[in-house]
């Protein structure tokens, strides 16, 4: 049985009619009370506050959708922390935005905090900070936060709660002949399947969401499962261990937090073209980078931020590079010699091993 879980609450199952949230809350008192240690993610701060003012669905627009959720967001918690209080459970509000996770020294404070709060047998209740997120700087929807949420506080069980059964062959709305995906094993089966956004009109996720959300835990060795929120029993059954909706086992192959942060979280700033034998050396032998390899940069990154690696055409890495785009256009297609010539005080590698996450060893 998973001692520590992230459950993440979709905007529809927030926003459900009945005693959901109530249940819900009842169910991770229960699981709280036998010495697990659970972490909430929940959307619907937004879908609350459009409720609350009364506009006719969810705004567009990023200032109205800001303060939407500077409306709902404290009204939302105030639900979850009376819930959870009537069982003798303590709460904590915590709020992320993209920020939090894409600057490593960030992370590791988010980290720690929720580490203390787990210690302390609080029960952290987490939402992106929308009320300063933006485009550039937001998660994009709530699967993506609890996916990271689990891997940062190194959950064992990470369970999506949503308004339908699991993972469908195709969408169960539109096609009555679409079947329920019991267990997924290997994500490149689901390439062929119809796996698309589709969301409620509250919320901004979708099941091509929670799938990227269970590539990543997985990836950290963290079970996933996604499963109808809404439904009695559901949740409980997926915290007993029992196989209900679509269930994601954890990898064989565990990766560090630091590439599943560089290549989750850190947003790339370029990218770096690399020849066929520098391609072959990432990918097969876990080389280092090196100028001499690079035949192209695109973009304006600074040493320090995250670029992607292409061979021809197609990604096939990305790393933390030593260079900035303007130092690697002089020195690309160099050895390192003549490199040093250029930039004496330079590193021999554009790109170190330990600091970059290829295909080959993340597939």
């Amino acid at each position: 049985m998973s001692r520590r879980v992230v459950i993440k609450l979709g905007s529809s199952v927030v926003a459900a009619e009945g005693d959901v949230l109530h249940r819900i809350c009842g169910v991770i008192a229960d699981a709280h009370a036998s010495g697990r240690e659970v972490v909430m993610v929940s959307s619907g701060a937004i879908a609350k506050g459009v409720r609350v003012l009364g506009l006719p669905g969810r705004p567009v627009g990023i200032e109205e959708l800001q303060a939407a959720s500077a409306v709902g967001q404290g009204k939302l918690y105030r639900v979850y922390d009376e819930l959870l209080r009537g069982h003798d459970v303590t709460s904590a509000q915590v709020l992320l935005t993209f920020a939090d996770v894409s600057v490593r020294s960030h992370y590791l404070n988010a980290r720690q905090t929720l580490q203390k709060l787990l210690e302390w047998r609080v029960v952290p209740v987490i939402n992106e900070n929308d009320t300063t997120a933006t485009d550039e700087i937001s998660f994009g929807d709530n699967d993506f936060l609890a996916a990271q949420v689990a891997v940062l506080s190194a959950a064992d069980l990470l369970v999506l709660l949503t308004d339908i059964d699991g993972l469908y062959t195709a969408d169960p709305r539109r096609d009555q002949h679409a079947k329920l995906i019991g267990e997924v094993g290997d994500f490149e089966q689901l390439s062929a399947l119809q796996i698309g956004h589709t969301t409620s009109p509250l919320g901004t996720g979708g099941m091509r969401s929670k799938v990227l959300a269970a590539e990543m835990a997985t990836a950290a060795g963290i079970r996933t499962v996604i499963c109808n929120g809404i439904a009695e029993g559901q949740l409980r059954r997926a915290l007993a261990g029992e196989l209900v909706g679509t269930s994601f086992p954890p990898r064989a192959s565990r990766y560090s937090s630091f590439k599943l942060w560089l290549r989750y979280a850190k947003p790339s700033h370029g990218s770096v073209s690399v020849d066929q034998g520098a391609a072959k050396a990432l990918l097969q032998d876990g080389t280092s980078l090196l100028p001499v390899g690079i035949v192209d940069v695109e973009g304006a990154f600074a040493a320090g931020d995250a670029v992607e690696i292409l061979a021809g055409g197609a990604p096939i890495g990305k790393g933390i590079c030593n260079y900035s785009a303007e130092e690697l256009r002089r020195i690309m297609g160099r050895k390192t010699a003549a490199v040093r010539e250029l930039l004496p005080e330079a590193v021999e590698e554009a790109i170190h091993r330990d600091y970059m996450v290829v295909e080959s060893s993340m597939s």
